[in-house]
């Protein structure tokens, strides 16, 4: 196969999956070298990006996946070819960031940070893919330990958790010690 033959293979195979799919497994599906495909990958997310395409190569943490656009979300929705995304409420977006930051957590470990339960939280971050259920932790009952998934980087546009933007230490410090003074107070 030539570089094009190549290009469109990769191309009906992202299409076919609609996930992200690992670059080994595309290598190995055509029968060409990892790094080969990493920077035909590359190449083509370039171009699809200098394009006046409506679709998108997004890397995903060594996975790659084709991905309409965000300058026609609207239209999508409009045309009602894909749902509306939930709106996330401050609760469900404070659980979430814990989960990100401090993944892989546990459910007592979130309550712990939040000070009150987060069972409708977590479950409705379930519910909206983006939270999963990523282990167990070895301790006595086993809790469940959650991380975020592939679609917590695509609707944050990160290609990794390790993209999660630094937290200030001292807006970090200022928080706990607000915290800290709200829980004192009741």
């Amino acid at each position: 196969m030539n570089i094009k033959q190549t290009e469109a293979a990769i191309e009906a195979i992202l299409f076919a999956e609609g996930e992200a799919i690992d670059e080994k497994r595309i290598a190995l599906s055509l029968d060409h070298d990892v790094e080969t495909i990493r920077k035909i990958l590359g190449d083509m997310q370039l171009r699809y990006r200098e394009e006046d395409r409506g679709i998108r190569l997004v890397e995903l943490d060594g996975s790659w996946q084709l991905a309409t656009k965000k300058e026609y979300y609207d239209i999508l929705i409009k045309l009602e070819i894909t749902a509306k995304k939930p709106r996330l409420t401050d609760v469900l977006m404070e659980t979430l960031a814990i989960i990100a930051y401090k993944q892989p957590v546990t459910r007592l470990e979130i309550e712990q940070v939040r000070g009150v339960s987060c069972d409708h939280a977590v479950n409705r971050l379930i519910e909206f893919g983006l939270v999963e259920e990523v282990g167990r932790l070895d301790a006595p009952g086993r809790p469940i330990l959650l991380g975020t998934t592939e679609a917590f980087l695509r609707n944050f546009g990160l290609r990794s958790a390790h993209e999660l933007p630094e937290v200030d230490p001292v807006r970090a410090a200022d928080f706990r010690a607000e915290a800290e003074k709200e829980i004192s107070a009741n």
